[in-house]
């Protein structure tokens, strides 16, 4: 699995997701479903997409019952049509059953992040602008959402408020501007960190210039702008990253990507995707089998 060392929390996290669906007990499957019931689960895209989470979805089910058997019949970031069958769990149907949901909902929305992810990236296909997420998504779900952009062929900006300094809007009005803000962070942080500063104009990207900022935010600018601050930046600071940001859409990202920047961070790649459509159906019992 491609989790670089977060397994254990992803575990702790699965068992309690478990314990908020399944309480006491699956009382439909326990009424209704003799213990040792055999089934085979076809998992099955329902639309076409970028699948992501097929990992995690096999995990949930080694957490429920480790007996149960998963094969992936596609890879990690694998474009499918509608109808391929993903994966396939046997086993036990009570345990099929009980991690049914939890693997579906991961399944379905780090697929859904993936491909949203994917139409990003090929909007600005052939053009050296690098596609980054945000720290807009769902609570208790950034690592895995994460994990999908980068499958879906995007790239990670700051995980969390702890591994980057970015100075926004409203720490420049603590600070009492770019020029204080910066030089507050500079003795505050180690070496090795670099610091962002977001500009809402010309005045601002002078500023985070003079100041000496490493990565330099264009946010909600017009093309005209924008193109303006990329000469300026450029001319005075080539060595600085620059960044574009807010109101980025499918239609708007290419024209933002021609305009020179180095970064275009999409907050909509974590928090307004759709879910890709995904189903598991119980295929007949084995030969031999009685109910």
């Amino acid at each position: 699995m491609m989790f670089n060392g977060y397994n254990e929390n992803l575990v702790e996290s699965i068992r309690h997701w478990l314990r908020e669906d399944v309480g006491s007990g699956d009382i439909t499957s326990l009424a209704t479903i003799s213990v040792d019931h055999e089934s085979k689960g076809i998992i099955h895209a329902k639309e076409d997409g970028i699948i992501a989470g097929i990992p995690v979805s096999e995990l949930v089910f080694e957490v429920v019952d480790p007996s149960l058997s998963f094969v992936s019949h596609v890879e990690e970031g694998q474009s499918v049509s509608k109808g391929t069958i993903l994966a396939i769990v046997e086993g036990s149907t009570h345990s099929i059953l009980t991690g049914e949901r939890l693997a579906l909902n991961l399944l379905q929305r780090l697929s859904g992040v993936a491909t949203k992810t994917s139409q990003f990236v090929d909007a600005i296909e052939g053009l050296p602008t690098r596609l980054v997420d945000t720290r807009k998504t769902t609570p208790g779900h950034r690592m895995l959402e994460k994990y999908a952009v980068r499958v879906g062929g995007g790239a990670n900006h700051r995980f969390g408020l702890y591994d980057a300094v970015m100075i926004k809007d409203n720490h420049i009005k603590g600070a009492g501007g770019i020029a204080q803000a910066v030089s507050r962070a500079r003795a505050h942080i180690p070496h090795t960190m670099t610091i962002e500063v977001e500009a809402e104009n010309l005045a601002q990207v002078n500023e985070a210039i003079a100041a000496g900022a490493d990565t330099i935010m264009l946010d909600n600018m017009s093309h005209s702008l924008m193109k303006e601050a990329v000469q300026m930046i450029r001319s005075r600071v080539p060595h600085v990253k620059i960044e574009a940001s807010g109101n980025v859409s499918l239609h708007t990202i290419r024209g933002i990507a021609e305009c020179g920047v180095d970064i275009i961070s999409v907050g909509q790649l974590t928090y307004s995707f759709n879910s890709l459509d995904i189903s598991l159906d119980l295929n007949a019992k084995k030969e031999g089998q009685t109910s």
